[in-house]
C-alpha cells in the first residue's frame, strides 16, 4: 500500500510538471512558483530518487525559471526530516539493541537529504560520532520510484532533447542512486580520501568507523563546522580562504587523481573554526578519464579564443553536437559571457552581470537543442562542475582563473 501511494503521488507531481512545461511550450505563462512549492512539499516528504533529481535540477539555476529554481533550492537546505520512529526502525535493523553501542542518539537530525539523514550519537566509550541513516524501505521502493523519474525526465523531449540523451541522463542518475545506497563503498571512499589528503592541512575529512557501519547506517567521526550555505554572510577572509581551498581541491581531483566529487550539494561542505574545508559526504565520486578532461579543456580554450568554429569542433569531439549547421552566433554569445571570468587578475564569482548573461542565454540554448545536445557520457560530470561553480558563487569567491588555467592548458598540450 505504501509503495502504491508513493507511485500515485509521484505520478501526480509528474503530471503537474508536464502541464507547466506544456503550457510554456504552447506560448503560455506557467506559475513556476506554485509548481515549485508543490514539488518542495511533495518531494520533501517522499524523499528518494525524485527528490534527488529535483536537487540536481536546482543546481542548474542558470537554466531554470528563477521562481522554480528558488523553490527547488529549498530542498537542499529545508527538506523536512523523516520522523524519528521511522529512523529508529533503521537503527534497530542495523544494530538490534541500540543501547549495546550508544548511550545517546539525538532524535533531531542536523542534516537531512534525499536518501538519508544524519544524527549525532555518543558511543559507550563516550566518543561523539555521527550516523548517516538510510531511510527505511528506500532500497525496496527505489526501482519503482525510478520508473516515475524516467517518465518525468522524458518530458525533456518537448525541449528537443534527444531520447538517447534522456536515456543517458536517466541511466547515470539511476546508477548514482544505486551507488548511494552502498554505504560500504562510501566508507571506503572516506578512507581513501582521508589518506589522499592527510598532508593537506586545509582539508578535513571525517574518519569512517567501520565497526559501527553496515548496510543501513554509515558511522563516522564528528567534525563540527559551519555549513557552506551559511558562510555567505561570513567574514570575507574566511570565505576567500574556503573558496581557494575548494577551487584547489577540485583542480587537484581532476588533473592529478582523475576523479571528482559528484554531489556538490552545499550541505556536503563546511568550514571549521580555522577556515579549513570540511567534506562530509562521499556517496557520489566519479572517475574522469584523461581524454575527457583534454576534450573539455579544448572546448574552454576555443571559448576563450572566441573561435566559434573551434568551439563547434570541440563539441563534436565531446559528442555534444548533432545535425547540420552550427549555431555560430550562440557560440559567440557564449564566449562573450564566459570569457570575463578568465580575464587576467582576480574575478568576482558573485558578479551578477555574468550570471545575468548566462541566464539570458538559456532560452537560446533550449531553442538550439536540436543541434546542441548534452554529451551523453558527461552529464553527471557537467552537473557536478556546475554545482561546484555555484558553491564558489555562494562564497563570493575572487579567483584569478587566468593564472589557474594557464598551467592546465600547458599540461594538456604536453600530453
Amino acid at each position: 500500500m505504501r509503495e502504491r501511494g508513493r507511485t500515485r503521488r509521484l505520478m501526480g507531481l509528474g503530471a503537474r510538471t508536464g502541464g507547466a512545461l506544456l503550457k510554456t511550450r504552447l506560448g503560455g505563462q506557467a506559475d513556476w512558483r506554485a509548481l515549485g512549492e508543490a514539488l518542495f512539499e511533495g518531494l520533501s516528504e517522499l524523499k528518494g530518487p525524485a527528490m534527488k533529481l529535483a536537487q540536481m535540477m536546482s543546481q542548474w539555476d542558470d537554466l531554470l525559471p528563477p521562481d522554480l529554481a528558488d523553490e527547488l533550492a529549498r530542498l537542499q537546505r529545508q527538506a523536512e526530516p523523516m520522523p524519528w520512529p521511522r529512523i529508529h526502525e533503521a537503527l534497530v535493523l542495523q544494530y538490534g539493541d541500540i543501547h549495546k553501542y550508544f548511550t545517546e542518539i539525538e532524535e533531531r537530525p542536523f542534516a537531512s537529504a534525499s536518501m538519508g539523514q544524519v544524527h549525532k550519537a555518543v558511543t559507550l566509550e563516550g566518543e561523539t560520532v555521527v550516523l548517516k541513516v538510510q531511510y527505511p524501505g528506500l532500497a525496496d521502493v527505489l526501482e519503482s520510484d525510478l520508473k516515475q523519474v524516467r517518465r518525468i525526465i522524458g518530458l525533456g523531449r518537448w525541449f528537443k532533447v534527444s531520447q538517447a540523451r534522456l536515456d543517458a541522463l536517466f541511466e547515470e542518475l539511476a546508477a548514482g542512486l544505486r551507488d548511494e545506497l552502498d554505504y560500504q563503498a562510501e566508507a571506503n571512499a572516506l578512507a581513501r580520501y582521508r589518506e589522499r589528503y592527510q598532508s593537506d592541512s586545509r582539508i578535513i575529512i571525517p574518519k569512517p568507523l567501520f565497526e559501527l557501519s553496515g548496510q543501513h547506517v554509515l558511522a563516522m567521526s564528528y567534525v563540527p563546522g559551519t555549513p557552506l550555505r551559511e558562510l555567505e554572510g561570513a567574514d570575507d577572509t574566511v570565505r576567500q580562504k574556503v573558496a581557494t581551498t575548494l577551487a584547489d581541491w577540485i583542480t587537484q581531483e581532476l588533473f592529478t587523481h582523475g576523479e571528482l566529487h559528484a554531489d556538490p550539494h552545499a550541505g556536503n561542505f563546511a568550514a571549521d573554526e580555522q577556515s579549513r574545508l570540511i567534506i562530509y559526504d562521499f556517496g557520489a565520486v566519479i572517475a574522469v578519464p584523461e581524454a575527457r578532461i583534454e576534450a573539455m579543456m579544448h572546448l574552454l580554450s576555443a571559448t576563450l579564443d572566441h573561435d566559434p568554429m573551434a568551439m563547434d569542433d570541440a563539441l563534436v569531439n565531446l559528442g555534444g553536437r548533432q545535425g547540420q549547421g552550427a549555431p555560430l552566433a550562440l557560440y559567440r554569445e557564449t564566449a562573450e559571457s564566459v570569457s570575463p571570468l578568465f580575464e587576467p587578475g582576480e574575478q568576482d564569482f558573485s558578479d551578477v552581470r555574468v550570471h545575468r548573461r548566462l541566464r539570458e542565454l538559456s532560452p537560446k540554448v533550449w531553442a538550439a537543442m536540436d543541434r546542441l545536445q548534452p554529451p551523453a557520457d558527461t552529464l553527471l560530470l557537467s552537473r557536478a562542475l556546475n554545482g561546484h561553480y555555484w558553491n564558489l558563487v555562494r562564497l563570493k569567491a575572487r579567483l584569478d582563473m587566468h593564472a589557474r588555467t594557464a598551467p592546465l592548458f600547458e599540461c594538456v598540450a604536453r600530453r
